[in-house]
């Protein structure tokens, strides 16, 4: 089933009102492949009652009561991608196309969408129950961090969007636990995977350079991404806090990624993979065509490549879903209208490391001394193409399977 994003899908699923908003930059594409569906859906099988308000018109407050206010917490994200990179190309021109939007003009998105959507909620309801970011604007924009479009230094999203909590990485336990806080009146500072906003510094945390140290000293802001990045692997990183004017940032260690059979499930939640009916009318969502048939081998990277930010928002371990399953969801695919019998992708963030789960990583952490791969392939990572080979010799065995 698609989420519903009008008061008379709620209607019809006898809804009076939401626990979870979500509000996203992209077109509500029901896939595991987009986060507000996998997220939303993660929700709607904890017994949560989910709605999605996509690409809101940030000059209409009617538009952000649409589905009224939720009981827990609103959810916002900027889609699938930061909502400047999506808007610019690195010459820094308007992109004019968006492959996320209706029709493909690239006018529904606004710059900086965390930061608009959140104050746009708070606009539309004065005392309004806590706004959440999460997704990669947010995840990527966690502590201080360098702007290449404005060429500055700007704080963590989280106090620019005046919003309660972000959750950051494969949100998927966190945002459970959050929820099921919320029912119970219960705190939720210690939740893993989450930033927030305190005046006082948590006791064992490790402090980053201040803000307003980084901003004007390029040794503190080095520094300051040193520790960030030894603290990012789930078993064994500090919480870290970082001064933020008067008040603290506090980082909270990552979430435990979700195990293989974790994984499996997640994907297995009942997806349409189609565009939700309310864009049909609007013009071609042409992500569509990338985000259809496509399946997700497995999470994580230990490249490091330093270009990349796949191993800060979901980390080095590689967790690959079993061949079961994915042959399952192929199987569920076929039965969808529009399947011709092509799989448009099937991998992950880096579709050659299926299979290459690191039993360390796993047992006790990522290394922290060394790389995986530089300079030269550590045994441990088992660099194997074979499990990848035996997949998609499996698939490709199916007859309704044309193309993998």
């Amino acid at each position: 089933m698609f989420l519903p994003t009008t008061r008379a899908e709620m209607n019809r699923l006898g809804w009076k009102s939401l626990d979870v908003i979500l509000v996203t930059g992209d077109a509500y594409i029901d896939s595991p492949n987009c986060g507000v569906a996998l997220i939303g859906k993660v929700l709607l099988r904890e017994g949560f009652r989910v709605g999605v308000l996509s690409q809101p018109d940030i000059d209409s407050p009617e538009d952000f009561r649409r589905l009224g206010e939720p009981e827990l917490f609103w959810g916002v994200t900027a889609g699938s991608v930061d909502s400047m990179v999506a808007n610019y190309t690195a010459s820094r021109r308007r992109r004019w196309r968006d492959d996320a939007t209706p029709g493909g003009v690239n006018d529904k998105r606004p710059d900086r969408a965390c930061i608009v959507y959140a104050n746009r909620i708070r606009r539309s309801f004065k005392r309004t129950r806590p706004i959440v970011l999460g997704g990669i604007e947010a995840s990527l924009r966690r502590i201080a961090h360098y702007d290449g479009w404005s060429a500055s230094i700007r704080r963590s999203i989280l106090p620019d969007a005046k919003a309660d909590i972000l959750v950051y990485g494969m949100g998927e336990k966190t945002v459970v636990d959050l929820a099921r806080c919320f029912v119970v009146g219960k705190p939720f500072i210690d939740l893993r995977g989450i930033c927030y906003l305190s005046q006082r510094k948590p006791d064992g945390f490790i402090e980053l350079p201040a803000y307003e140290a980084v901003c004007s000293d390029p040794k503190a802001f080095r520094e300051m991404f040193r520790l960030f990045c030894a603290h990012q692997d789930p078993l064994t990183a500090s919480g870290l806090v970082q001064r933020h004017a008067d008040r603290y940032l506090v980082h909270n260690p990552p979430a435990v990624p979700l195990s293989s059979g974790e994984l499996d499930a997640v994907h297995a939640l009942g997806f349409e993979y189609d565009v939700h009916p309310l864009h049909r009318s609007q013009g071609v969502v042409r992500a569509i065509d990338t985000l259809d048939f496509s399946i997700t081998t497995h999470r994580g990277c230990f490249g490091e490549c330093r270009f990349c930010a796949i191993t800060l928002h979901q980390g080095r371990a590689v967790i690959s879903r079993s061949p079961d399953a994915i042959l399952d969801e192929i199987h569920t695919m076929r039965a969808h209208p529009r399947f011709r019998g092509v799989l448009r992708d099937v991998g992950g963030p880096t579709a050659n490391m299926y299979g290459m789960d690191c039993s360390k990583a796993q047992k006790s952490g990522c290394c922290s001394d060394r790389s995986c791969l530089y300079p030269k392939a550590c045994k441990a990572a088992a660099p194997d193409h074979a499990p990848l080979i035996h997949l998609l010799e499996r698939i490709r065995s199916d007859p309704a399977i044309r193309k993998a």
